[in-house]
């Protein structure tokens, strides 16, 4: 009898090895395309004017649960007071349009809902997940003669897929309010000022699918990982 117990042990155990034979991974690095869109005093709607939009990013990864981001961005802010039936003085005989090159580097914080990995590597760990993210960033649009540099704070959410032991694919979709209202080129075209933090001012969505590659496996046999 104590021999079966040694032996379904030590079968157990074989299984729990195996099963989390995969390495669990600190890093990522990787790329994202898409579409942004401006928000704003000539603007107000989601699908409007979308702009193509690119992404590089690095990603510290705590536990299949958590991770820090970094993201560098290169996109377009389009629009028009045609687009709005807000009435302008300044532009009732002639409409103001404009398109202003946009680049974002923000920090974010991430949250899986489902442990993340591909489950030989973390136990319970799922190959997709919904996760959600939040942090800030700074802003710099150019405007022409009126370039502008702010900071902005992105809110967003997505879903991640454990493609490989160490490839991923995203999609999320993030929109980021800045402190600025001047990223269209035009300071408060409603003559109306107004305080506080984010109030009247300009907003930017992006749309990304992303591709990352995982590296720096975690050490198997160090407590403190």
């Amino acid at each position: 009898m104590r021999h079966l117990l040694i032996f379904i042990m030590m079968l157990g155990s074989g299984t729990q090895l195996s099963a989390q034979s995969d390495p669990e991974y600190r890093m990522e690095i990787g790329v994202g395309a898409g579409l942004n869109g401006y928000l704003g005093d000539f603007n107000g709607n989601l699908t409007k004017d979308l702009q193509p939009m690119a992404t590089v990013l690095a990603r510290y990864v705590f536990n299949p649960y958590m991770g820090l981001r970094m993201n560098v961005s290169y996109g377009t802010l389009k629009g028009s007071s045609e687009d709005v039936e807000t009435f302008y003085p300044d532009y009732a005989e002639t409409p103001y349009t404009f398109k202003n090159t946009l680049y974002d580097v923000c920090l974010t914080y991430e949250y899986n809902f489902r442990p993340y990995g591909t489950g030989r590597d973390y136990r319970g760990a799922k190959r997709f997940t919904p996760f959600v993210f939040a942090g800030f960033g700074g802003t710099y649009a150019d405007c022409g003669d009126k370039d502008k540099f702010t900071f902005n704070v992105p809110l967003g959410l997505g879903v991640k897929y454990k493609m490989g032991e160490r490839t991923n694919l995203g999609l999320e979709w993030a929109i980021h309010f800045s402190q600025s209202d001047e990223l269209d080129g035009v300071k408060d075209p409603y003559y109306v000022k107004s305080s506080g933090l984010f109030k009247n001012t300009d907003c930017y969505t992006a749309l990304l699918l992303t591709f990352t590659y995982s590296f720096m496996a975690k050490c198997k046999t160090c407590n403190k990982e």
